[in-house]
């Protein structure tokens, strides 16, 4: 399979949003990388209360199959982490890299 890129836009619950960068930072970061992902950069845009972060895959399954091993992990389970308790909207794009 080629590289899949993904630019991931949540929008974050009022007052919530230094609290989901820090637990993205400390629980999600590591397992994705642990599984081969690869974090391209993360934003904070404070005006908006959003968060913006691209995560690419390559690798020999799909980026949906990868993806769904992160979920499915009981390293995941384990950070008792409910998107829905921080993100009011979430936005997935997936983009080719140009430049």
């Amino acid at each position: 399979m080629g590289k899949t890129v993904q630019l991931r836009t949540y929008t974050v619950r009022d007052g919530l949003l230094d609290e989901w960068v820090q637990r993205w930072r400390e629980e999600v970061v590591p397992l994705r990388l642990a599984l081969g992902f690869t974090i391209g950069g993360a934003w904070v845009d404070r005006d908006r209360n959003q968060f913006l972060w691209l995560i690419s895959y390559e690798g020999s399954e799909s980026f949906t199959a990868r993806n769904a091993l992160y979920w499915a992990s009981p390293a995941r389970k384990a950070m008792n982490l409910d998107p829905d308790d921080y993100l009011l909207r979430t936005e997935e794009r997936t983009v080719e890299e140009h430049f």
